[in-house]
């Protein structure tokens, strides 16, 4: 399953956007363009899901704040989805909410449907007769998400990354307690420790051998427990005596722990895969090389898994397999940021041999900003 297309309104950046979605979608723009918002509108589902809509839109500072800067009379945030089962089922799920007079987050439509047929319309009788019914969605209850819980699990199952290495390194110094799932990596030696012994060990020779292409010293990964019961991450590494040193995750360089992170995230889980710029300290030839590790790595899986990236990097870009269709270019404006469609024109530079990097991304960049220097000339 995967986000065939996706309609935003009055969320953050986006006034009124909409556009289809790709099994692999590259997201580019300038900054404060919304790239890392856009991803949160997957990330919101996902929370709604688990932890209910209350929490999800408080989490994001209230309604106030998750609200498009751009919003007019019609204040009420959308967010809408489908979602392909190709061959099987294509869903949709239409999330309308606001806040009350008392600032209660408030849904005032949710709608889900099965291939055209609808399945959830909300508000209902029950909501009328109790209104308290929509500070909740049908979508988290789990006694009203029977006939469309296969949505519900496929939300759930949402991964997003942004991997900081002294947060691995030192994941006590961010929480005192752990954080499940945490997209900064604070719970990604706990996680990778408590994976079956044969499946981790499987994926760290994997993930070593790949790895030992950055970084050509290394011999081996192998996951320990330490006296204490923390969980680490330990490495071989190569040099003139004849047995390896040893270093664990506090030693690795922060490269080293965003491509061991972003390899290991690839691995585990099923659902959409959230990236936001892994290019972050990784040399530009592995940058360059990333997408086709990722879709190597996808086309081993039993089922492929759709993955999301925003970058501002051309290095990523510069694959020529990326299509035009796959890239998702942010636009900027003064109704708030939309999605700008790739012009024919382009269409056939990519045709022709050239690479979304060359085409695309200098469309991307900020309006002016060749007069950058100038200002501090």
């Amino acid at each position: 399953m995967y986000f065939s297309r996706i309609n935003l309104q009055n969320w953050k950046n986006f006034k009124s956007v909409e556009t289809s979605l790709q099994m692999r979608v590259f997201v580019i723009g300038p900054n404060a363009s919304g790239k890392s918002n856009l991803l949160d509108a997957f990330r919101f589902l996902r929370d709604v899901a688990m932890d209910g809509l209350e929490k999800a839109v408080d989490a994001r500072g209230g309604v106030s704040t998750v609200r498009c800067l751009s919003a007019s009379r019609y204040s009420d945030i959308l967010v809408e989805v489908d979602v392909t089962d190709p061959g099987i089922d294509v869903w949709q799920y239409r999330l309308v909410f606001n806040q009350d007079q008392q600032r209660r987050v408030t849904v005032k439509s949710e709608i889900v449907r099965r291939n055209g047929a609808e399945l959830l319309g909300r508000p209902d009788a029950q909501d009328q007769r109790d209104p308290v019914r929509l500070s909740q969605t049908a979508l988290q209850q789990i006694a009203a998400n029977q006939d469309f819980r296969e949505l519900a699990d496929f939300f759930k199952s949402i991964s997003y990354q942004h991997l900081l290495p002294q947060a691995v390194r030192d994941p006590r110094g961010f929480s005192p307690l752990p954080v499940p799932n945490d997209p900064y990596g604070r719970d990604l030696l706990l996680r990778l420790w408590q994976t079956p012994a044969k499946t981790r060990d499987a994926r760290l020779r994997k993930i070593s051998g790949a790895l030992r292409i950055a970084v050509p010293q290394l011999t081996e990964l192998k996951a320990v427990m330490d006296d204490a019961g923390t969980p680490h991450l330990e490495g071989g590494y190569s040099h003139w005596r004849p047995q390896a040193a040893r270093q664990n995750e506090s030693q690795f360089s922060d490269g080293t722990l965003r491509l061991l992170g972003l390899l290991w995230t690839a691995f585990d889980g099923a659902g959409p895969l959230l990236l936001e710029e892994p290019e972050i300290s990784l040399h530009p030839e592995i940058v360059r090389r990333l997408p086709a590790v990722l879709d190597r790595m996808n086309r081993e899986r039993k089922a492929p898994r759709q993955t999301i990236i925003s970058t501002h990097s051309e290095d990523l870009l510069s694959d020529p397999s990326i299509g035009s269709e796959e890239v998702l270019r942010l636009e900027p404006s003064p109704e708030g940021t939309v999605f700008a469609p790739t012009e024919e024109a382009d269409r056939q530079a990519l045709l022709a041999g050239l690479t979304v990097a060359d085409v695309l991304m200098p469309k991307a960049a900020p309006q002016g900003v060749e007069q950058l220097a100038l200002e501090f000339g």
